[in-house]
């Protein structure tokens, strides 16, 4: 971690905001060098019946990097991220994003219903949007 990187996610959030203690010590154990890769936070907060968002809120708090987002946004290295165009897309990925968009963006976790409802990766929505240029927000764990 460069110094850029140390000592900022906390700040996101107003100073009133505490860690779950039952939530930080699942954190620390499943964390690596100050890092947590995005589906290892979604185990967690599944295992202890947490939203992704509150999980995300204690790594914030704790200073624990979420990593390797399952849409391939972000936390990969050296690129940053792995996600890239989509060379095609069908009628009815399409049609599902457009339809899902809230200000020109498509929310994560609408993204993540609809590679659910097409039967589909999560990568593959990301591809069609990034092919689009449509942006993605609203991540479900809030790292953006």
């Amino acid at each position: 971690m460069d110094n850029k990187e140390k000592k900022h996610y906390a700040r996101k959030h107003l100073p009133d905001r505490k860690v779950k203690p039952r939530i930080a010590g699942s954190l620390k154990e499943r964390a690596t060098s100050g890092e947590i890769a995005c589906a290892s936070a979604f185990g967690l907060a599944a295992d202890l019946g947490e939203s992704p968002g509150e999980v995300g809120l204690n790594a914030d708090l704790l200073e624990i990097r979420v990593i390797k987002c399952q849409l391939g946004l972000f936390g990969y290295r050296p690129q940053k991220n792995i996600v890239r165009p989509s060379e095609s897309i069908s009628q009815d990925l399409e049609g599902a994003i457009r339809q899902a968009l809230i200000d020109k963006r498509l929310p994560c976790r609408s993204s993540w219903d609809i590679a659910e409802r097409l039967n589909i990766s999560k990568m593959e929505v990301s591809s069609a949007c990034e092919a689009l240029g449509i942006k993605v927000s609203s991540c479900q764990l809030g790292a953006f």
